[in-house]
Order: C-alpha cells, then structure tokens, then sequence
C-alpha cells in the first residue's frame, strides 16, 4: 500500500516540559539545515527501496514535534521544496499541520507557513493558568495562547487546533472550567484534551515514582474530561473522537488516517510508519538518526508485523475510539453491547456500538471485553468447521487459526 498520509518528525524544543517523554532534544537554535537534509536522505533512500506509486500523492501532511514552530521562516518552504521531489499534492485539498508553541509563534511566522502551503496550524496552549504553566515548564505567559491565535489569524489561517491538558495534580488549584472557557474564547475550530500521564522518562514520572508529586485522583480525572465533553459538547463542537472535538468539517484529517488503519508514512528521528501488515519506527535519538543516515545507513530503528491477533484487538480498540463506533460482525457479541447501553456507556443502534464519553473513560477494559467475546466466538466457530471436515479427497477445508488472547494486553 502507498502511504498518502505523511508525519514529519521535528525534535527540537527550548527545553523539555515536565511531563514529556517524546524524542526532543533541548536546543538553543534549531538545526535547521541538518534537519531537512536529513528528511531528504530517508526520502531518498526510501525511493530506492519501496516500490510504492512515486512520486507519493499525498492527502495529508502533519509537521510535529518537539516544536516545529522553533525551525523558524524559510523552513516550510524549503520543507516544501524538497518534498515536491518526492510526493505531490493539490493544494486546494491537502490537510498541512503544523504545531506550534505560543511563545515562538508570532504573525512574520504564520505568514511564512501560509505562503508556503501550510493550512491548519496545532498549537500546545494545554493551560491559561500561571502557576501550572511554570509547573509545566512552559516558556508563553496566560496570554501566550491568544497573542498566537491572533497572529495565526492575521496570517488567513482559517483552522487552527488547541491543545489543553487535564487531570493536573490536584495542589496546583488550577480552574479548569475557566481554562475551557479561555479556550472558547479564542474560537478555535478544533480542541484536543490530553489527560496528564507520569511517563517513566518524563521528569514528572521520576516525581511520581520518588513520592513528590501525585498525580490527580480518578474522580477528579473523570470529572474534568466530563466537564470538557459537556462544555464544548454545548458550544458547538462535534465529539467525534475519545480526546478530540471540532466544529462540522473541520475533524483532523491526518489523525484519522491512525484511527482507520490507513497506510501511512513518518520521516523523522522516533517516527512511525505503517505499511500494512508492517508497523516500523525510526531511530529515537536524533544524532544517531542523523548519523545514521550521513553514514549509508537505514534509519529504520525497528519494526513488527501486525498479525491476526493484533489486527483484530487494534481494529475493535480504534472502532471504538470514534464516533463512527464499530460494527459488531457477530452476533454472540451483541449481549455485551447490551449490557454497555444498559449502563450508560455505550449507543447500540443497527449492528453498531458507539461508546458515549462515559463509556471512552473505559476504553481500554471495553476493548479487551469485546475482544474476549469474539476470540471465544472464533475459537467456537473453528471448532464445528472441524467437525465438518469430510473424508474425500475432494472435501477442502478454508478457516483461520483460533486467535489466542494477548495475555499482556
């Protein structure tokens, strides 16, 4: 399958924040040069190798990090430059994102990307509260977020996502109903909510792990995401997937891509492709990335199959991430649906269970449930096939093997 969704991976921040644990690197001044010859050299090592439909006709192109707002004007246009050398696409249709951080987005810059093809910019605002965005470690002020979407707007952007935080340590005090309304305030046309995790490599998880920071409680959790659903539920935006709301047309394109198993390309130190069956991911760190592919080498970092078993456990797990929700392809899976709608955490109408915001808190314990109804369905089905099975010559047997459970899932 040739990809048409392109991620760029950009690794460079001013520091890390506390809760981070992506493939970023602290830098002063972003190594811009290095950068983009570095995505030309996997692209051109990529040409040599797939034997994909080049040039690649994209329909997306996402820029992140790290922040990609560090590389500064001129960037996107040689970005763009370079890529038209491996991938077309029309610019009336494209979905280009890319994310910014308040601090380092000013009009000059919005300006820059929009000539340049970009249309839809992500900005990490993820607080408006003074004391948690120093927690944090953010470098913009309260008013960071507004002064860039203002500039963004100056510059003809017409989409532009903000991204909020919640499930913050209970100590900070932070408002969280008034972070939502300094959001709405700026009318973005799109809102992604991120519940705040101690990842192990992130400074915050070795706080958690040492005993000096708690993490929020599950309630407090629970009732900040159901406050958020509730609020920009009402102020028009479309719930349309677990963490992720937009106003009627203007849903990320390129995320989901991810969420319909979509093949798709990432080019970047740390970032994932997916050729299917093939999941791979890039070297993590980028000096060795960049060294890698100076010396000849791939800068492919690793790479699994995505067998049966996964395919189906991923497919059930992304069905029920989006408002689409899943079709439920066998009957003996209909009782647990049931039992979801009688407790309020999901909506069964024709053959379909779509998960209400109740329900995507248990995402996860959900989709192993049903996994587990239909891996028992298989294993049923494979057992009468069996009993079927003739004693002539002529008499052929078609079935898959019983996927197992996945014990560590």
């Amino acid at each position: 399958m040739t990809p048409e969704y392109l991620y760029l991976h950009v690794p460079f921040c001013v520091r890390r924040c506390s809760y981070c644990d992506f493939a970023v690197q602290a830098v002063r001044r972003a190594p811009v040069a290095a950068w983009l010859d570095a995505i030309e050299t996997e692209l051109e090592r990529l040409r040599a190798t797939e034997a994909w439909a080049w040039p690649l006709r994209l329909r997306t192109i996402y820029v992140g990090g790290g922040t990609p707002s560090l590389l500064g004007r001129g960037a996107m246009a040689e970005l763009r430059r370079r890529l038209e050398h491996f991938a077309q696409w029309d610019d009336a249709t494209v979905e280009w994102t890319a994310e910014a951080n308040p601090e380092s987005l000013d009009e000059a810059l919005a300006r820059d990307w929009r000539a340049a093809g970009v249309n839809r910019i992500s900005l990490g605002a993820q607080t408006f509260d003074g004391p948690a965005l120093a927690w944090m470690g953010r470098l913009h002020g309260t008013d960071g977020p507004a002064r860039a979407v203002a500039a963004a707007r100056a510059a003809g952007f017409e989409n532009v996502s903000v991204d909020l935080i919640f499930g913050l340590p209970e100590r900070l005090r932070r408002d969280w109903r008034r972070d939502l309304e300094c959001a709405l305030m700026l009318a973005p046309e799109h809102v992604s909510l991120y519940g705040l995790t101690a990842e192990p490599g992130a400074p915050l998880g070795r706080w958690v792990q040492e005993g000096r920071e708690q993490l929020a409680t599950e309630d407090t959790y629970e009732r900040e995401y159901l406050l958020a659903v509730d609020r920009l539920v009402s102020a028009g935006y479309r719930h349309y997937e677990v963490s992720n709301f937009a106003h009627p047309g203007r849903e990320s394109r390129h995320n989901g891509a991810y969420w319909t198993g979509a093949a798709y390309l990432g080019l970047g130190p740390s970032a994932h492709s997916f050729l299917p069956p093939v999941r791979r991911w890039n070297l993590r760190d980028w000096e060795a990335y960049r060294s890698a592919l100076a010396a000849g080498a791939t800068a492919v970092g690793g790479s699994e199959v995505v067998d049966a078993v996964a395919s189906r456990i991923e497919r059930i797990w992304l069905g029920l991430r989006t408002a689409e929700g899943l079709p439920l392809e066998h009957e003996r899976a209909l009782p647990l649906a049931r039992q979801w709608r009688d407790r309020g955490w999901a909506v069964l109408e024709q053959g379909v269970v779509r998960l209400t915001p109740h329900g995507w808190l248990l995402l996860d314990r959900l989709a192993l449930e049903l996994d587990g109804v239909l891996t028992q369905a298989a294993a049923r089905r494979t057992a009468a096939d069996r009993l079927c099975l003739t004693t002539t010559a002529a008499a052929r047997h078609i079935c898959a093997h019983p996927p197992s459970l996945l014990a560590d899932r």
